[in-house]
Parts: structure tokens; sequence; C-alpha cells
């Protein structure tokens, strides 16, 4: 399975490019995934105390919900959720919300599981399909026999999830944003007269030779979405052939997104594989908007959703339950969502005007279900290396 870009907020930041301006107090301490025991388990010491921001609860706290995310969510106040998030939620609630951000994100807790060590998280936010499948593959293969997670029930909300969000059979998984990739161009190269191509087909001819940075499908998630848009477009016996003209056609594919994206800003070309939240960031920091256009190919938008759920040895259930109720509050979603630089996973969200003028969504949202990622996805990703990637 990929690795995650989940970089991206904290590149942009550093940049300068679309990011904001200046930190508002201090980041999150992340939590360190430690050394490797003699046994090659995980050490039960190495996720560290930082107040009750990150880290492990203490026995004095009570009614205490350890929330574990990927390192961005939390990474920095003004231009990430978690810290808004956990004032708002303590605000709601008599209760102490820690956070726990391993950098291996959802992989150290598979461990852990794997090793039949016990960990203290009793939510994970920030769940794509593909992390999931991951998860269920390390049970299925029989390395750990109880669930990671547990099933979500009737939880308040759930009805104003927009459809085709919900990526998890099993019921396990809450949507609570979702993103888009789709290209993101730059109107002032070319002295000005460039434009991007509408369709998958137009962008593989000779007049956008060399104009595309994308991402490899197999170390990050942003290229594996705008492969994974190939496959629905051409179809798993077209896709291949697809790539091996946008090859000819000069594509560069680069590594992560992070690369890809600072070889953009540079104009090593005019065409990124990227999110349609661009001019969020853009509009944010005074940036040129014609140099963060958006395109969505074929009026498409491979839709990348985030969901939470509750681990199934949690200490907290209930409290677990009332947080990821409280995440899909439609003043919450809209607070996520414009601090991640993403779209609510429900529909009455109130956002801004400027926000909603500035984050694009395609008239057509594609993505692949669980079912159809567990069968394929594997197989996909590894007939794009050998074929591109000498993998």
């Amino acid at each position: 399975m990929t690795h995650t870009d989940r970089s991206r907020r904290r590149f942009l930041r550093v940049a300068g490019a679309a990011g904001v301006a200046g930190l508002a107090g201090c980041a999150a301490e992340p939590v360190e995934d430690g050394p490797s025991d003699s046994a090659g388990g995980t050490s039960d010491d190495e996720v560290t105390t930082a107040g009750t921001t990150t880290g492990e609860p203490t026995a004095a706290m009570a009614d205490t919900l350890v929330v574990a995310t990927y390192p961005p969510f939390v990474d920095a106040p003004s231009t990430s959720p978690g810290a808004w998030l956990k004032e708002e939620f303590e605000s709601a609630f008599d209760a102490t919300l820690v956070y726990q951000t391993p950098d291996s994100e959802l992989n150290y807790y598979i461990e852990r599981a794997v090793q039949g060590v016990d960990f203290e998280a009793d939510v994970y936010v920030g769940l794509d399909t593909g992390q999931l499948i991951d998860a269920d593959g390390k049970r299925g293969e029989g390395q750990f026999t109880d669930p990671l997670f547990a099933e979500a029930g009737d939880a308040a909300g759930l009805d104003r999830v927009k459809e085709g969000l919900r990526f998890d059979p099993q019921n396990r998984v809450v949507p609570f944003d979702t993103g888009y990739v789709s290209l993101v161009w730059n109107a002032t190269m070319d002295d000005g007269e460039f434009v991007a191509p509408e369709t998958f087909e137009e962008a593989a001819t000779a007049p956008y030779a060399n104009d595309l940075i994308a991402q490899n499908p197999t170390t990050s998630s942003t290229g594996e979405a705008f492969m994974l848009h190939t496959v629905d477009a051409f179809g798993e016996d077209g896709f291949l052939d697809y790539w091996s003209r946008l090859q000819d056609n000069g594509v560069t594919v680069l590594g992560d997104w992070s690369s890809s994206y600072s070889a953009y800003l540079n104009e090593e070309a005019p065409m990124v594989v990227s999110y349609s939240t661009d001019q969020v960031f853009a509009s944010a920091e005074g940036q040129d908007l014609d140099k963060h256009q958006i395109r969505f190919l074929n009026d498409q938008g491979y839709a990348n959703p985030e969901g939470m759920a509750r681990f199934a040895a949690s200490d907290a259930p209930r409290l677990a339950r009332r947080f990821m109720e409280f995440v899909l509050r439609p003043e919450i979603q809209a607070g996520i969502a414009q601090r991640n630089v993403a779209f609510p996973a429900i529909t009455d969200a109130p956002l801004p005007d400027d926000y909603a003028q500035y984050a694009k969504e395609p008239a057509e949202a594609v993505t692949f279900t669980y079912d159809d990622l567990e069968a394929n996805l594997s197989t996909w990703t590894d007939q794009w290396s050998r074929r591109f990637a000498g993998g």
C-alpha cells in the first residue's frame, strides 16, 4: 500500500507558496514511534507524555479521550484543526482530549495489534480506504485476531454524510472530510497563453508535451488517486497504455506531493497533480490566482475521503462515540474543513462564502469502493511499477 502525503499543509506553510504566514502558538509534540524491543515488538514506554495535547493520559485524568491521528492534523494551530477541535470538544464536554501523533500513523497501531501489545488510544482520526484495507489485511493474514476497530452503529449525524463518501462496508469508519485530486495549472506560463487540457485524452497530446508533473502511485497517496482516476477513465485493461502515452508525452513523475509541487512552483512545468482546494491557500496569502487554476479532467475529481473510527479495545467507548458525533455537527464540520483545507463530509456545514469561492468541487466525483480496492489495488500499482518504475 502507498505512503501518504500528509506533509502537504506543512510544506505549503514552510515554502511560503500558499500557506499561512506565521505560526499562532507552538506546534504539538509528535508521539515518537520509539525503538523496537528485543523481541522485535514496540516498547511499552515509547509514547511520550506532553501535557494534555499529545501523549498518554495519566492516571489522574478523569474522562480522558485519547485521539490518534497523523501529525499534521495537530501540527500547528494556525494551519491544522487539531488544537481548535480539542478546545471545542473540551468546552462542550466535561472531558480532556489527548492527541497521539506517531510518525508511522495508523501503522503504529497495526504493528502493536500484530505484536499483541496494548495501546491507550480510543479513536483514530484520518483513516483512508487504503489504510483500512491494510489493517484488515493484517488481521486476515492471521497476524491478529481481535478486530482493530468497532462498528459505528447508528451514531447521530451519519444520515447527513454525503452519498458516496462512506467507504467502509462494515460500518466502522465515519467520514469527516474529503478532498478531490485534480490538476493545478499556471495560466501565466507561455507568456500567459497556457490553458490546461479539459480531458485525459487531450493531456496526452503533443500540445501538452512536458507540461505535466505527477506523483508515483506506489509512494504517494496523491499519485495513487490520479492513477486510480485513470483506471476509472480507461479501464483496468487500458490505463497502462494511457500512462505509456503520458510517458511518451514527457510527463514528469516524482516520488511525493511535496517534491512535485515544489517543482511546479519553480515553474518546471505548467501543470501538477494536486488538490482542488489549492486556491484556498493561494487566496489566504495574496498569491496570484492565475498561477493556481484548477482543472477537473473529464469534469471529474477523484475523491479521497478521510474517516474516523473507534478502536475496539477503547477504555472509553461512550466518550469515543460522543466525540465522533460531535465531529459530525455542522459547525464542527465547517471548522475542520476550513482548517484542514478540505470539504465537509456532511451536506449542511455552514462554510463562509469566500471558502466556497476558492474550494472547487467537480461536477462528478470518482472513487473506487473498498471491495474494488481490496481486490485490485495491489495488482494495479504493481503493474504500474513494473512498467514505469522498474519495480
